[in-house]
């Protein structure tokens, strides 16, 4: 009730300061009164008018739309027009004064308060700009063509009113004149447009192709944990959509936006040498125009981020949906995960809804008051026609020139805040190029002699995705040089954790691990991925032939090289067996092959680098008995290879020579198999429940 008592009285003072303000003007009508000081006199009476009636102290909108009421005759006769004029012509300048002060509190006052926002907004926009460096030369090229593109388009308009100004009077040389050179001018237009745009999309895809191979290197580069927090469809989208939207907006936009603004510089240019008065009529569509795109930037940049957001959300179910078919398929759950699938897709086509009917309301109001506009500016072209002040080729040119500066204004306004708010995308893309890795890899240490003693060292971790579940607890264990060491225990006590440490993929929170007594950060990170070879549970493979996807990562490796690395893991007779032997093509993630075979080629390429540790995490699961005897005896018998064997299969660990049990996030027990038996400890009691459980 307060409020709208407090919005009654202000308008009620603004009413009896109109009134006063029209019963001045009208009196002053018949002097000769300075135009600036009369209309201090009708601002200061203004002004007293609403601050008495108010009652308190004077508000700011009120002020300033009776400021600019007061100002706008004055600014008029500047100019040459008339300062007076009757009730018809107070009125256009009460509607003038109320649309600039409208259009000041929602856009000028709503931008301060959202200060912070779009200072950010400035500075992605102009990072996006500044990785445009490389291709300034097209740019140039483009921006010189759009130039000539828009300059020759207002030139044709303008000698198309020529052309029709000399049908009625016929002169055969203007004519000419003006055909020609309407002519010329659209020739070049057709020339400046086609080169414009391939200049500039040819910019678009070099800035594309370069922020994605950067972007995607950015990506690789990352810490495990970062991709156990971030979705992989959130990753992909960056780099499908994302960065394109970043090359369009921008470069698309400033092309939009300088050849607008040329065209409409120019334009007006035009305009107000043919009338000034219809100029200033055509002009009071701005402020309305910028009050409403400001309230469509701000609705439709919150619509678009949820439907992003939507979008990857769908494009993540999908996603793992299809990686899990088999698992659909086999509990018959299609129909299910259809309308899950259906869900997704229903909430994003809302959003979509949402977001096209803000961008419907948005271009009707704007048409609704280019049309008001274009009524008004043919009614008093009809009556400049009559009394002599244009011609009727001046008015065609005119019109011409008003349906284009509409649109331009539109444009301008448009575009001025789309290339902040668009400009959103390029945000998450920054995010991630300069996102540091949390895990240090500048080491330097190379050494050319390594045993592979390998010590863990009072290990505490917890994954960053679950920080305050304490996977390792004071975990200290000791893997000699040339010896292969079992873990064992059961799942979710930390062996494959261990794995991971030792392979660098995570960094413990605190302790240390040691390779040959020195920190494992201090060696350089390629040299430690080559020392250090892990094979896990459920290996990966690329497309490509065997031999690719067992030479992976090396530069030069020798066919010998990898038909003996093929050997040691008992791979080499089922890959003759295949139709093109190691030239066979693996299929997408291997599936052409077993998994009992992609086991084996998983562990020829951990052995073709010749590692000094080698990490085994359940890699004879899909083994048979005689296989997995053999892969492991062949490894633990290599005199300069440490093995870390990680497996629920406890018969197999009786060939290691050393073994420990996990529990509790630490070493519970350490020893020989012999050693744990005669103990009966934690081993033996598994030992037996696996008998047990065997029989």
């Amino acid at each position: 009730m307060a409020r709208a008592s407090s919005a009654l009285r202000q308008a009620l003072a603004v009413f009896v300061a109109l009134a006063a303000d029209a019963c001045l003007l009208h009196a002053a009508a018949g002097f000769w009164v300075s135009a600036y000081v009369l209309a201090a006199l009708r601002c200061c009476l203004s002004l007293a008018c609403v601050s008495l009636l108010h009652l308190g102290e004077l508000p700011p909108a009120p002020a300033r739309f009776l400021a600019v009421h007061s100002a706008l005759p004055a600014a008029l006769a500047s100019i040459g027009g008339h300062a007076g004029g009757g009730a018809r012509c107070w009125a256009m300048r009460a509607g003038a004064s109320l649309a600039a002060a409208l259009f000041w509190e929602v856009a000028v006052q709503y931008s301060r308060g959202r200060k912070e926002k779009q200072y950010k907004r400035r500075v992605l926009f102009a990072r996006v700009l500044r990785m445009y460096g490389p291709d300034w030369p097209l740019l140039l090229g483009g921006f010189f063509f759009l130039t000539l593109a828009a300059v020759s388009e207002i030139q044709i308009q303008f000698y198309t009113g020529k052309v029709i100004d000399n049908l009625h009077d016929f002169m055969p040389e203007e004519f000419l004149s003006a055909l020609l050179l309407m002519g010329v001018f659209s020739a070049a237009s057709s020339v400046g447009a086609g080169s414009r745009g391939g200049l500039l999309m040819w910019a678009i895809n070099s800035f594309t192709c370069r922020v994605k191979g950067k972007l995607f290197q950015a990506q690789t580069k990352q810490e495990i944990a970062f991709f156990d927090s971030t979705k992989t469809g959130e990753l992909t989208f960056l780099l499908s959509k994302d960065i394109p939207q970043m090359g369009e907006t921008v470069c698309l936009n400033i092309n939009i936006l300088l050849r607008t603004l040329i065209k409409t510089l120019y334009t007006l240019a035009f305009m107000l040498n043919l009338s000034w008065t219809l100029t200033c009529l055509v002009l009071m569509e701005l402020p309305v125009t910028g009050l409403v795109e400001t309230l469509y930037n701000t609705h439709h940049q919150q619509l678009t981020n949820a439907t992003h957001d939507s979008t990857t959300a769908a494009n993540d179910t999908a996603n793992e949906i299809i990686s899990a078919v088999r698992t659909v398929r086999s509990f018959r759950a299609e129909k299910r995960e259809a309308r899950r699938y259906d869900n997704r897709l229903l909430d994003t086509h809302r959003l979509k809804i949402r977001r096209d009917t803000v961008r419907v309301v948005s271009l009707l109001a704007q048409r609704l008051t280019g049309l008001a506009i274009h009524v008004l500016m043919l009614w008093y072209g009809r009556l400049f026609i009559q009394k002599g002040q244009m011609t009727t080729g001046d008015l065609i040119s005119f019109i011409l020139y008003q349906s284009h500066i509409g649109n331009s204004i539109r444009t301008l306004i448009y575009i001025s805040g789309n290339m902040l708010t668009s400009v959103g995308a390029a945000g998450k893309v920054f995010e991630v190029l300069d996102r540091q890795p949390r895990i240090r890899t500048d080491g330097e240490l190379a050494p050319d002699g390594l045993t592979g003693h390998v010590i863990f060292s009072h290990l505490n971790f917890a994954y960053p995705a679950h920080p305050n579940v304490a996977v390792l607890q004071d975990f200290s264990l000791e893997l000699p040089a040339g010896q292969m060491t079992a873990l064992v225990g059961v799942s979710g006590e930390g062996k494959s954790t261990c794995a991971s440490l030792l392979k660098r993929l995570y960094e413990p929170q605190d302790g240390q691990i040691l390779l040959d007594d020195t920190k494992l950060e201090s060696y350089d990170d390629c040299f430690l991925s080559k020392k250090i070879s892990m094979v896990s549970q459920e290996p990966v493979l690329f497309s490509g032939s065997v031999r690719h996807n067992i030479a992976y990562g090396l530069r030069d490796c020798s066919s010998d090289a990898v038909r003996e690395a093929a050997r040691q893991a008992d791979a080499h007779d089922f890959i003759m067996q295949l139709e093109r032997g190691y030239d066979t093509e693996v299929g997408e993630g291997g599936k052409l092959l077993s998994k009992s075979e992609r086991q084996r080629v998983a562990i020829a390429r951990a052995l073709v680098r010749r590692p000094r540790v080698l990490i085994l995490d359940e890699v004879t699961s899909s083994l048979d008995e005689h296989s997995e005897s053999e892969v492991v005896k062949d490894l633990a018998r290599h005199p300069d290879r440490t093995v870390l064997l990680i497996t629920h299969r406890l018969k197999t660990v009786e060939e290691a020579d050393q073994i420990a049990v996990i529990g509790g996030g630490c070493v519970q027990e350490r020893g020989t198999h012999r050693q744990l038996m005669d103990r009966k400890g934690i081993y033996c009691k598994m030992r037996e429940k696996h008998a047990t459980a065997g029989s």
